[in-house]
């Protein structure tokens, strides 16, 4: 067994080489770019509840309640976008 650093070699599993490491914002923007409907859904649920919660703080508990249920449709939008990148990822061809 020795301890060099690199991960050991398996039967049967491709080892594939980066040429770079990526960084934080290059894969947020190449994930954004793959499939730009997630983050969308993401501060469409955001803002809908963040407006919901000043509704109910203020006491408007009929645009409280109507937030909330347009938080749930763009947390169900979010939930398809990524179904529909997980798809769409995997009938991709490898390169």
């Amino acid at each position: 067994m020795s301890d060099s650093g690199s991960p050991p070699d398996i039967p049967g599993f491709l080892r594939l080489e980066h040429p770079e490491a990526e960084t934080f914002r290059g894969k947020f923007m190449r994930k954004v770019q793959q499939n730009p409907f997630v983050p969308i859904g993401c501060l469409a649920t955001a803002g809908a509840l963040t407006y919901g919660l000043i509704a109910f703080r203020q006491g408007k508990t009929r645009q409280s309640q109507l937030s909330m249920r347009a938080r749930i449709l763009a947390q169900g939008f979010t939930v398809a976008a990524i179904m529909v990148g997980v798809v769409t990822a995997a009938m991709k061809p490898r390169q």
